[in-house]
């Protein structure tokens, strides 16, 4: 079975939580009868395609990029060809373009629809976009959702309640590299033998500002992986309010961040808005045997890290709140070490890349059963 993946963004060109998800179901695939491809937007696509481990992602030519929504008149013409050698295709929401795509090329193909988020940020072009939304909803075989959480808690899902199916996102830990001895002792020297740890692309949902209040008249080692929009605006707000124990890393390879995943005390995921709809973040620490600290934004975050179980959870926005949650993890070993014993057997029973990948399988050869029908 062939099946083809749309987003507007995609490894080489970006990294991040859906980019993840599609790279983790088109590696995975295989083994379940499942070849995917991906056809995704960049402002420079050569070459078009490219080779991704072992998948392949075209890359269609974005025009212009507004309201964190890419366009390509491209697009239009590769989807038509790519659909026509497709036996499924998988749509990752919210992307508007994509909705009119989806009309436009009339490619009469069974269609999956992965809804990550709820549109948060853009709620004056929401209001605007909701019928095409509505639409497009309607006219999906099946929505997939990443967790019963997020199911709940979302309006837009309500009516589709019939066609609404969670499958909770998965990694590969084989597919993570073994760290060297050298490169786990320079880390350690680097940035200390106990330390907080956030890896994530720097963004207005993270949270970081309050995590960054959290941390006044505090010794907390904070590690920052990642970058983005909001990074220097928080290396400014870092530096204004003294925090020397704060490290901002940037991007890192994948060796790094493994080497930092497994130095951590704990992983913090301090994300406040509801555009954080799960947190693959949370699912590396839990991997990784880590206890965690998120935020209760009735979202995916606190289906990963269960509060008393897996880590703890606190109010969204709330630095005194945070304080106390690092207060915990970092004054009782013994609890975080529980935690984080919780936290991996959580994810070999829920969050592997074999079980997202067979289940998402299964729901191909359903939606193409009942097109047959």
């Amino acid at each position: 079975m062939r099946v083809l993946h749309f987003f507007k963004t995609y490894l080489p060109d970006t990294t991040g939580g859906i980019e993840q998800v599609i790279f983790q179901l088109c590696e995975g695939g295989p083994a379940h009868g499942v070849q995917g491809e991906v056809l995704t937007l960049s402002p420079d696509p050569v070459p078009e395609r490219v080779r991704v481990a072992g998948h392949e992602a075209r890359r269609a030519r974005q025009d212009l990029f507004i309201a964190s929504t890419g366009f390509s008149r491209q697009a239009f013409g590769m989807f038509s060809e790519m659909a026509r050698n497709a036996d499924v295709i998988h749509f990752h929401f919210p992307w508007p373009v994509m909705d009119v795509v989806h009309f436009l090329t009339r490619h009469g193909r069974p269609a999956v629809v992965s809804y990550h988020s709820d549109i948060v940020k853009q709620r004056a072009l929401l209001t605007l976009y909701r019928p095409l939304m509505n639409h497009f909803l309607n006219s999906i075989d099946r929505i997939l959702v990443a967790s019963p959480n997020y199911q709940r808690s979302s309006a837009v899902l309500q009516p589709y309640a019939n066609k609404v199916e969670v499958i909770p996102y998965g990694l590969d830990r084989a597919a993570y590299p073994q760290c060297s001895p050298a490169k786990l002792e320079y880390w350690r020297q680097r940035v200390g033998p106990r330390f907080f740890l956030f890896v994530g692309v720097l963004r207005y949902y993270k949270g970081l500002d309050s995590l960054l209040d959290a941390l006044r008249e505090t010794g907390y080692p904070l590690v920052i992986v990642g970058s983005g929009p909001r990074e220097a605006a928080l290396r400014a707000k870092a530096e204004r309010l003294q925090l020397r124990q704060v490290q901002f890393l940037g991007r890192l390879d994948d060796e790094d961040k493994a080497c930092l995943l497994q130095l951590c005390h704990a992983m913090i995921f301090p994300s406040h808005l509801r555009s954080e709809a799960f947190g693959i973040s949370l699912l590396e620490a839990s991997m990784y045997g880590k206890p965690m600290i998120s935020c209760e934004i009735g979202t995916g975050t606190t289906f990963v890290n269960l509060h008393g179980t897996t880590g703890l959870a606190v109010p969204p926005t709330e630095p005194l709140a945070l304080r106390e949650a690092m207060r915990t993890l970092w004054d009782d070993s013994e609890l975080a070490s529980r935690f984080g014993a919780n936290a991996k057997a959580r994810f070999e029973q829920l969050f592997t890349a074999e079980r997202m990948c067979a289940e998402t399988a299964r729901v191909y050869r359903e939606v193409v059963a009942q097109r047959a029908l």
